[in-house]
């Protein structure tokens, strides 16, 4: 999985700013903060348990909303 982003008129500034909401939309972020130490496969089981529930509530929520 590569990101490349493209620098326009030597404008690194928004070439940086694009990167980082592509970084952000693709969750490295998150899985860099995750991948730092070590986790347990029974706690890996259990947070990504607790995610899944949360996501179902969101859309149940944002379904319900219309």
């Amino acid at each position: 999985m590569t990101i490349e982003v493209t620098v326009k008129d030597n404008n690194v500034e928004q070439a940086l700013r694009s990167l980082k909401k592509r970084m952000q939309r693709e969750g490295l972020f998150r899985e860099m903060k995750l991948r730092k130490h070590y986790e347990k496969p029974s706690l890996k089981k259990a947070r990504e348990k607790e995610e899944s529930i949360r996501r179902s509530r969101k859309l149940k929520r944002r379904n319900n909303e219309y």
